[in-house]
């Protein structure tokens, strides 16, 4: 029986995951702000479930959280760090205040619950941590730099811990969906800038114009994208990273693409900037 640690397990792909998780037969400790709407949303689980209250961005609730999940369940199988929160205005339109609230729940709670948990996995030489990006977190979008840039960071240590957790039996995955029917992007983890600069009307601008448009019809089906995140659970060799819906193999297709084109571009002055002494192949 796998036993699941998800963060920000109210609402979207939280939620979800932690509800077919259970219908499956396995054991769940479901963390939120607010635990007791987990508890409402999933009643007749109180064998296999455990809500416990949780603030990602508090280190301290995070070590709580993981030590609850232990003393209650013996282990934790898989990590899903699903908590976050999305901010719509160009770079420069974004205050102080608003772009640190978004890194410290996407990046600061995610490396939170990451030092709380590791000694877990690494004492059982077994786990897998699934870190919940975006097609923000591979290419940068007009209206979402700040959100894109946390995500970027995300992928970024991912990477990192899959390469050191490895040799002790612990996966990491990166998960990259695109645009998916959550509240995502309703007023509840969405924040948009105030502050409106007339020169972004055509960028940033246009993408706060859409967003509304799109709410709730987005062509991502959440309940498919987790039921995909169990079979990388079950998979004997999961992927380092994978991207969910049409959308986002379409966006990264097109950055590798563009990326490799530029390669070649420069190559040339690329290559040159290397000491005389050393040999660079053609």
């Amino acid at each position: 029986m796998v036993t699941w640690f998800v963060t920000g397990a109210s609402r979207g792909f939280g939620l979800e995951i932690a509800r077919q998780a259970l219908e499956r037969g396995d054991r769940v400790v479901a963390t939120a702000r607010n635990p007791k709407a987990v508890e409402e949303a999933l009643p007749g689980y109180d064998d296999r479930l455990l809500a416990v209250a949780l603030d990602v961005t508090d280190e301290t609730q995070a070590q709580a959280a993981v030590s609850a999940a232990v003393e209650r369940f013996g282990k934790i199988d898989v990590v899903v760090n699903n908590a976050g929160r999305g901010l719509l205005g160009a770079v420069e339109e974004a205050s102080d205040a608003a772009v640190r609230a978004v890194y410290d729940t996407n990046v600061f709670g995610v490396l939170n619950v990451s030092r709380a948990v590791l000694p877990v996995l690494r004492a059982q030489r077994s786990g897998h941590i699934i870190n919940m990006s975006s097609v923000g977190g591979f290419t940068g979008s007009a209206g979402w730099g700040i959100y894109c840039s946390t995500k970027f960071a995300v992928e970024g240590f991912s990477e990192a811990m899959q390469l050191e957790l490895e040799p002790l039996g612990v996966n990491v995955t990166i998960v990259e969906p695109g645009y998916f029917r959550t509240d995502f992007l309703d007023g509840t983890s969405l924040a948009t800038e105030q502050q409106v600069i007339d020169d972004y009307a055509k960028t940033s601008g246009a993408m706060r114009d859409l967003v509304p448009g799109i709410n709730h019809a987005q062509p991502g089906d959440p309940v498919k994208a987790v039921a995909a995140i169990l079979q990388i659970v079950d998979a004997p060799k999961p992927p380092r990273r994978i991207q969910f819906g049409s959308d986002c193999v379409a966006d990264l297709e097109k950055k590798i693409a563009d990326l490799q084109e530029e390669a070649a571009t420069w190559r040339e002055l690329s290559l040159s900037t290397d000491h005389d002494d050393v040999k660079t192949g053609s």
